[in-house]
């Protein structure tokens, strides 16, 4: 078993040498004074999403733990991206996927999981994800590779070309090079947990606002201080959100959090495609809208300072939802007032 391990960790560790990191690029935004506002672009990744990197550190961590072994099938629950990446880094190793999903999820997606030679598993809503995942697991005897668990504990957080090290080393010639704040959305919590302690690590002042979209628990259980929220609703916002408190959800290394609603996040990926020309999936509507946000209080409270904030996939897997009017119309609502907002800052 050794031997096959050790050749599946060279082959992944071998992707990652030829991979470059990803763009941090700065938003000219008219109206924004002494304020800036910059996106870290994750889309570029070979699976086109933040969650190549968390995918990565899982089948290492798997891997690293002896949870793998060879001709052993991989099973996750995921609406999407991390199902791409994950059935990506499966095939790389020579391993069968299944991506346990609800029936909604973007047609773009399941075909790039197909593409990777993985095979989507329906169910009908994001609660029944977890159970269906593990009673599979069971009568494969696979291993269920728990995104939800083992994100937080997956990525070293105190560097080690992390998501955080990386934006902080990306900043150092800006001019205001410490940001003030970083946003970003919980779908895991293991991107929040990595920011956060890494700003405790290193000693920053910068204050991490993590936003979240309507359907999910993670606010409320950030609010009430309760754990044990649980809710029969899927989230709209693929990628984000959650019906119960996941284990890499670490609300103590959070600042703020910001209820975020999802024709706000439909709007922001409009707004931003108008002022870039770059389409982007609405988690990172989400993430941007808390990032004008906090620009809205630093102004207003006459700070100057960064603002760094994730695209976290591109929204070209999303024209048949997101990018849709009729969809947006009819499963998101009325994105114009919010769009009303925005255009204020052009």
């Amino acid at each position: 078993m050794n031997q096959w391990v050790t050749a599946a960790i060279n082959k992944i560790e071998a992707d990652y040498q030829r991979s470059a990191d990803t763009h941090l690029f700065k938003l000219n935004v008219p109206k924004l004074q002494g304020v800036d506002i910059y996106l870290k672009d994750e889309s570029t990744h070979p699976t086109g999403s933040l969650k190549h990197r968390l995918a990565r550190s899982l089948f290492l961590y798997a891997l690293c733990n002896g949870k793998l072994r060879e001709g052993m099938t991989v099973i996750e629950a995921s609406s999407g991206s991390t199902a791409v990446s994950e059935a990506y880094f499966a095939q790389m190793i020579g391993l069968p996927f299944v991506a346990i999903m609800p029936r909604s999820t973007a047609q773009t997606k399941i075909r790039q999981i197909e593409l990777y030679e993985g095979r989507c598993h329906f169910v009908d809503s994001s609660p029944q994800m977890h159970s269906e995942a593990v009673k599979l697991a069971s009568e494969t005897s696979g291993y269920f590779m728990d995104q939800f668990t083992y994100a937080e504990r997956a990525t070293d957080w105190r560097g080690n070309n992390n998501i955080a090290e990386s934006i902080f080393m990306q900043m150092e010639r800006e001019e205001y090079p410490i940001p003030d704040t970083l946003v970003m959305s919980a779908g895991t919590g293991g991107t929040s947990a990595t920011l956060g302690r890494y700003i405790l690590y290193k000693g920053y002042s910068t204050q991490l606002v993590v936003v979240d979209p309507e359907n999910s628990v993670f606010y409320d259980s950030y609010v009430k201080k309760d754990r044990s929220l649980t809710s029969d609703k899927s989230s709209r916002i693929e990628g984000i959100g959650r019906p119960k408190v996941e284990h890499s959800f670490q609300p103590d290394v959070i600042d703020k959090m910001v209820q975020v609603p999802d024709a706000a996040s439909v709007a922001t990926i409009l707004w931003l495609e108008k002022l870039t020309g770059r389409k982007a999936g609405a988690s990172t509507g989400t993430n941007l809208w808390g990032a004008l946000q906090a620009a809205e209080q630093m102004m207003a409270e006459r700070r100057q300072g960064s603002i760094v904030t994730l695209m976290c996939d591109s929204g070209q897997r999303y024209l048949d939802t997101y990018y849709d009017k009729q969809w947006v119309t009819k499963c998101i609502g009325d994105v114009e007032p919010h769009l009303e907002r925005l255009n204020r800052w052009l």
